[in-house]
């Protein structure tokens, strides 16, 4: 048994899941991954997991054995970084994560174009709206949108966006005139659910907090937009999310006055004493690329 692929199999179960999202990630059979854990119960004499045909839960022990796997992966991980370092090849896993709009536009391409580049070179992409810790995740780098919060993490800025207000021109032909945010109370709203039911802008270097009445809800960016474009209603979103819609003037941006300040676009990973040559040749690759892409937010 391959005691150090069924560690990693072993956690990376437990972050899909399931077995059949383990073995997808890692590109085994189902079978295969059974196997490996049990192999690894069996050396270790212990359950790790209490397996049903709709849950998993880890045991007392998998718990315990669990942290200690994160532990020794990130130690070899970080040794096999350190060796790659001594002759600068550009090789090895690279782990990315980025939020899922911004990953789709702009990030996946360059990624795809990057492993063209470097043969060598593998790549794990986690398109998430979630913030993963990349220590935690064992990830190397992720791009964020925002401030930065952990002094431990390097961020190199690549652009910068803001949430706008934006509606079709068909829609805003038949509707009242928004010049405030108060006037929103007399449209139809098309809403993230993540956004809850105040809509948040600044004037005057004073916040303005605006109750909306959704006609739409939708967990899905696309989704929001899109019913924007048919003429649903007013929605907000990220700049970027919506730059094309606004430049082919399928979108007119409204109350621009009123929009919050910028939100940094960020590419963050440890510091840069503790670099791969694949981290750091991918940074300095994509950076000035994202800087090209990532659409001006003063723009339209």
């Amino acid at each position: 048994m391959d005691r150090l692929k069924a560690m990693a199999n072993f956690v990376r179960i437990v972050d899909s899941g399931s077995l059949s999202s383990a073995a997808d990630a890692t590109g085994q059979s189902v079978a295969s991954v059974v196997r490996s854990l049990a192999a690894l119960e069996r050396h270790l004499g212990v359950r790790l997991l209490n397996r049903s045909t709709r849950r998993m839960a880890l045991t007392d022990e998998g718990e315990e054995y669990l942290a200690w796997s994160r532990r020794m992966l990130a130690d070899f991980d970080d040794m096999e970084q350190r060796l790659e370092a001594k002759d600068g090849l550009v090789r090895g896993l690279l782990r990315v994560t980025a939020p899922v709009e911004f990953g789709h536009r702009y990030l996946a391409p360059l990624v795809n174009e990057f492993i063209k580049e470097n043969g060598e070179v593998r790549v794990e992409l986690n398109l998430t709206d979630q913030v993963v810790p990349l220590l935690d995740e064992r990830l190397d780098l992720a791009l964020r949108l925002g401030h930065l919060p952990d002094s431990a993490m390097v961020a190199r800025q690549v652009g910068a966006t803001r949430l706008i207000t934006c509606a079709s021109p068909d829609y805003l032909r038949a509707a009242p005139a928004i010049d405030s945010p108060a006037s929103l109370r007399e449209h139809a709203c098309i809403a993230l659910s993540s956004q809850g039911r105040h809509w948040y802008y600044r004037h005057q270097g004073k916040v303005l907090a605006e109750e909306i009445a959704p006609r739409l809800v939708c967990n899905q960016i696309r989704a929001a937009s899109q019913a924007c474009v048919q003429g649903l209603g007013v929605t907000r979103l990220m700049h970027y999310q919506v730059a094309d819609e606004l430049a082919d003037g399928r979108l007119l941006r409204v109350l621009k006055s009123f929009e919050p300040t910028d939100l940094p676009v960020q590419l963050v990973y440890p510091h840069s004493l503790r670099l791969s040559p694949r981290v750091r040749a991918f940074v300095e690759w994509a950076g000035p690329q994202l800087e090209r892409l990532t659409p001006d937010p003063e723009d339209v």
